[in-house]
């Protein structure tokens, strides 16, 4: 009984971080490239109260065995990288990524990456994030600009009103190994990790990275309906462990009324 009242304990904290990362996924609903975050379990050890494979007194053998588990517990909160739906904004510094790949900013020194490509234009003329974080490589937009065009392979250029290229610039996308090995930070950046692997540069539509979509934002893959089926069942997995560590505790009562 004490066994089966720490059993549930782990049962309901994992149930508690399962319902706070479904909280965090619903949350980010309408946040531009917000990648949904999965909980992984895993059992713990077990007690081995009759060992499998045994010899019996009489000759025979033993088929299962006995074992106990000990509970469950949380390893990881994996970050889903599916795409997020595609939605016309009009608006020439919004740039959705249609496959694999993250753009690349330096905020104070640090390099960031980020798939969230609603970008603005600052007072020097940088192209930024909204939280003034510059893209990589860095384009200067020149005086007299107009409009700025960029193609799905990434070739960026300033247009004056005229419709002359005033200048003209590469934009590349960044891919990694194992893009669940970023760890985020926030703000729509994410870090390179040595799970993640080293970033590997490339012109949009090259060496397995996604193109770039002007006028588009790519929304979060956060499906509302299966986050909702998923509380339903976490909020029904809570409640049983809780009723787990009261039925034991009820037993517990009643063994010790025995004695009296």
């Amino acid at each position: 009984m004490i066994r089966a009242l720490f059993s549930a304990r782990t049962g309901m904290i994992g149930q508690q971080l399962q319902l706070d990362t479904i909280s965090n996924n619903l949350a980010n609903v309408n946040t531009a490239g917000f990648k949904k975050s999965r909980v992984q379990f895993e059992d713990l050890f077990y007690q081995n109260i009759r060992a499998m494979g045994v010899e019996t007194a009489g000759g025979g053998q033993v088929p299962t065995g006995l074992q106990v588990g000990m509970g469950t517990r949380p390893v990881s909160t994996q970050k889903i990288f599916t795409q997020g739906e595609f939605v016309q904004t009009g608006n020439e510094l919004d740039w959705a990524i249609e496959g694999r790949g993250f753009f690349q900013v330096v905020r104070d020194g640090q390099t960031y990456y980020t798939r969230a490509g609603s970008f603005k234009i600052d007072g020097n003329g940088y192209i930024v994030t909204a939280n003034g974080d510059r893209l990589q490589p860095e384009f200067t937009v020149p005086a007299g600009t107009v409009s700025i065009e960029i193609d799905s392979g990434g070739q960026l250029t300033a247009l004056d009103e005229n419709n002359d290229a005033l200048a003209t610039a590469q934009v590349t996308l960044f891919d990694f190994i194992n893009p669940a090995g970023l760890k985020a930070v926030g703000h729509n950046l994410f870090l390179e990790t040595d799970a993640s692997g080293a970033a590997v540069e490339a012109n949009p539509g090259t060496n397995g990275v996604g193109t770039i979509a002007q006028r588009f934002i790519e929304t979060s893959n956060v499906d509302v309906a299966e986050e909702i089926v998923n509380m339903i069942i976490t909020q029904r997995a809570f409640e049983v462990n809780s009723k787990a560590v009261t039925t034991a505790d009820s037993l517990l009562e009643m063994t010790n009324n025995l004695v009296r």
